[in-house]
């Protein structure tokens, strides 16, 4: 684990089955996706089907730990509101006793259905590959799932494959030969793999003779996604179909990384004659990437959403407390809010924004605009419910001649640890600027979202967000459980790739959520998602606040922000 972050499948055994008596709704989030209580992690398989959209995803029926897993179902009308239904995958067989792990689903022609999973076949973790399809295709809920008795369909050929790094199978997308193709992620040695595996009827497939992606000093690959978006469109493409050859389309390329525990990704071009991904040139694999998400975000899977013709993307936001605080919790895990991906104009990142159907669940509006905040100031947002909001801001500022020089010895790839020596308390030129979320009134308590603007040593600007849950809770951050993990309270951040010479102005959206601080700044640049505990700043005793605390001063130019309702109904 790189930098204390914690996305891991530790096990405890003595707690895997130790179910919740009680549920602490201190910290349970009010409009993000969980069950009622226990463990979840990756989202798998997120498909629309007649009618529907569908998320599976992993969770244990049995405890707040990871184990146990089973394929858990939900279904909903709108993203937003959520009915359970029983399991759709859980071990029962030889090729998946021992483990039923992450995977993706695939709608074939005719509207049928396929999930592909990763099964562990024995104590030793071999995994293998396994597929699963409704019992009953017109069902709409698609409520009971069959493993045919071909299973597995993939398996680890011979000493070439790690069989115990080997899973979490891609959406398929089927090529102009009429073959299907997947992508396995795995390792060799400490270089990252994602095999790829072609098949003409979805049950019997071969590997291809060589990777579809690869990339020395990355580790394991986990949660491989791969689809193609589109230059200067708003909606997505389908993973399925064949894209166009055009200059317009590029693919993405997707890995959770085992070493660090967070997602990396690549812009690039696909090969279709040689089923190779080639990055674009500049476009970096690994630790220093692009991130979807530089917080809390894990495991993540995307699918395209045939109804509005867009790529969503789900992702899992761990938790950041003690293993010892989860279990007497009585749950672990959000997914967080579904996010629509595009592609920024420039053609050098991607986009992502909070889906559309978050909007609906908004309530009382409150208005701020043109308010000048000076150094050392800071102004309370009042008149909504700052424990759940929804907060847009655009700030502006005359003059970046206070900007603070960028230290030449920062190493700029390790942004969280230039946001950790440089907190919001820390004065500065331009910035730090932002919002205090899940704020006490004496701030005692307080997770500040915010910008600081550096002048790199060639006269450009860097442009740092900051999410720094440090001060987030008074309990102590050294909080340890017997034989589990600390309490994490981290100063995430990313920079925010911007020309302010064109622009003196930087926008930030942050939905707050008891427990979560999802933030998007410039649009969906950059995102970071927090998960913190206050222990004064809940309920009706949370503050929102604007600050600056930089020598230039800050106009808040508008602020929108919104109480948000929770969802008609929650996986109940």
């Amino acid at each position: 684990v790189i930098n204390g972050v914690d996305g891991s499948h530790k096990i405890f055994p003595h707690l895997q089955s130790v179910p919740a008596f009680r549920v602490d709704e201190d910290h349970k989030t009010g409009f993000h996706f969980q069950p009622t209580k226990h463990w979840i992690n990756d989202p798998n398989g997120p498909m629309y089907f007649n009618g529907f959209y569908h998320l599976f995803y992993q969770y244990n029926p049995k405890g707040a730990v990871w184990g146990n897993i089973v394929w858990a179902h939900s279904v909903s009308k709108d993203l937003i509101s959520w009915k359970k239904l029983p399991p759709a995958i859980y071990p029962s067989e030889n090729f998946d006793r021992y483990g039923c792990w992450s995977g993706s689903a695939t709608v074939l022609p005719g509207n049928r259905p396929v999930i592909l999973y990763t099964g562990v076949v024995d104590s030793d973790n071999t995994q293998v590959q396994d597929y699963a399809v409704p019992a009953n295709v017109s069902d709409p809920f698609l409520r009971e799932w069959v493993k045919p008795g071909d299973n597995p369909v993939i398996v680890a050929d011979g000493s070439s494959i790690n069989k115990t790094a080997f899973r979490d199978p891609t959406t398929a997308w089927r090529g102009a030969d009429g073959l299907w193709r997947t992508v396995v992620g795995s390792r060799e040695g400490e270089t990252g793999v994602a095999y790829l595996f072609r098949s003409r009827d979805f049950a019997k497939w071969e590997k291809a003779d060589r990777p579809l992606h690869s990339a020395a000093g990355t580790g394991n690959w986990e949660c491989p996604d791969f689809f193609p978006v589109q230059i200067g469109a708003e909606t997505g493409l389908d993973t399925t179909a064949p894209a166009a050859a055009s200059a317009a389309v590029k693919h993405v390329f997707k890995v959770s990384l085992d070493a660090t525990r967070y997602e990396y990704y690549t812009l690039g071009q696909y090969d279709a004659a040689a089923d190779v991904f080639v990055p674009d040139r500049g476009s970096v694999d690994g630790l220093n990437g692009l991130r979807y998400d530089y917080g809390n975000f894990y495991a993540s899977k995307s699918f395209f959403d045939p109804v509005k013709s867009r790529r969503i993307l789900w992702g899992w936001a761990n938790e950041s407390d003690t293993t010892d605080d989860d279990v007497k919790k009585g749950w672990a895990g959000v997914q967080a809010i579904p996010r629509t991906v595009t592609v920024d104009p420039n053609g050098k990142q991607l986009l992502q924004w909070p889906v559309e159907e978050v909007e609906s669940l908004r309530g009382h509006r409150v208005d701020l605009n043109n308010i000048p905040i000076q150094n050392g100031s800071r102004v309370e947002i009042t008149g909504i419910t700052p424990v759940q909001a929804d907060v847009d801001v655009t700030f502006s500022f005359e003059s970046l001649d206070h900007s603070e020089p960028f230290n030449r010895s920062w190493d700029r790839y390790d942004a969280q640890r230039i946001c950790g020596q440089k907190g919001s308390w820390v004065h500065g030129g331009v910035g730090p600027f932002g919002i205090a979320t899940l704020a006490s009134e004496n701030l005692e308590e307080y997770t500040p979202v915010f910008f600081r603007i550096f002048r790199d040593h060639n006269g450009s600007h860097l442009v740092l967000l900051c999410s720094d849950a440090s001060r987030s809770s008074t309990g102590d951050p050294k909080t340890r459980m017997k034989d589990g993990k600390d309490a994490y309270r981290p100063s995430f951040a990313g920079f925010v790739d911007v020309d302010l010479k064109s622009r003196m102005k930087l926008s930030l959206r942050s939905l707050i959520d008891t427990s979560v601080v999802e933030s998007f700044a410039e649009k969906g640049k950059t995102v970071i998602t927090s998960r913190v505990y206050p222990r004064i700043a809940i309920y009706d005793k949370a503050r929102l606040y604007v600050f600056n605390n930089g020598t230039e001063t800050v106009t808040v130019e508008k602020l929108t922000a919104w109480s948000m309702n929770k969802p008609k109904f929650m996986n109940h």
